[in-house]
């Protein structure tokens, strides 16, 4: 497939983001007078086309926290049947070009700690930093996707001029406070944690999706369990930084 990633410009281009954001999340589609307000005024839309016709997009605006500006990246979306073939880390690392040059010097956006496939892309391929755990940041929300469990979400940084420093991880067991057992289960582990270390690891499944369709109360016991450990690190100076996969779980590592 030759796949063209490009920046969204048009007002066509944004009613094909709409279909697309109708057919992922099954959800009314952001307003056009909303996406085209945001890429008039500093926002950055990025677009995957197929001979011709969008399959999948990436939505960001500008943000301001008091002190600096930055690109909120809000929404990546790609249609089924095109998934799992890269394009995902294409469209984001267009994304940073683009971003880049119109004077931004990071972007941040959220994603839920336990999806295993995004952070093994957002930190581990693109290299972004998991700086923040917000705790039902977005309420109980309805879609599939998020249905039943607290909407806990991990804020990354992504550096847009300069490329992140590479990590050379070594897993170590010694140092992993949450485990799976063989009934998918989350354990904490005898491991005592200590402010000292220069690093840690977290388990999570390899799919929650698959846990939470077939046993709602183990998912929930996978967010409240590393909810916990994750709040320790990051309110002790840690910040995620690398994902080592598994055959059946992912371990988060954080370093100081």
């Amino acid at each position: 497939m030759k796949i063209e990633i490009k920046e969204i410009t048009t007002i066509e281009e944004l009613e094909q983001m709409q279909r697309i954001e109708e057919v992922v999340w099954q959800e009314t589609p952001i307003p056009l007078h909303q996406t085209l307000t945001a890429l008039r005024n500093g926002g950055v839309i990025i677009g995957a086309f197929l001979k011709g016709e969008m399959i999948g997009f990436q939505y960001s605006f500008p943000g301001f926290d008091g002190n600096e500006i930055y690109l909120v990246s809000h929404s990546l979306a790609i249609l089924p049947a095109y998934r799992k073939s890269g394009i995902g880390e294409k469209i984001k690392r267009k994304q940073r070009d683009v971003a880049a040059h119109k004077g931004y010097d990071k972007m941040i956006w959220t994603f839920d700690p336990l999806q295993s496939v995004n952070a093994f892309l957002n930190l581990h391929k693109l290299g972004a930093i998991a700086t923040t755990y917000k705790e039902n940041y977005y309420g109980m929300m309805d879609d599939g996707l998020n249905k039943g469990l607290a909407s806990d979400r991990f804020v990354v940084e992504w550096k847009c001029k300069q490329e992140q420093e590479a990590l050379a991880v070594s897993f170590d067991p010694s140092k992993v406070l949450v485990e799976m057992d063989q009934n998918k289960e989350p354990i904490r582990t005898n491991v005592i944690f200590q402010n000292e270390s220069d690093k840690w690891f977290i388990a999570i499944p390899k799919n929650i999706q698959e846990i939470k369709e077939e046993n709602l109360e183990l998912a929930i016991k996978w967010r409240t369990m590393t909810r916990e450990l994750f709040q320790l690190l990051f309110s002790n100076g840690y910040k995620g930084r690398y994902v080592i996969r598994d055959e059946n779980v992912s371990y988060y590592c954080f370093v100081k």
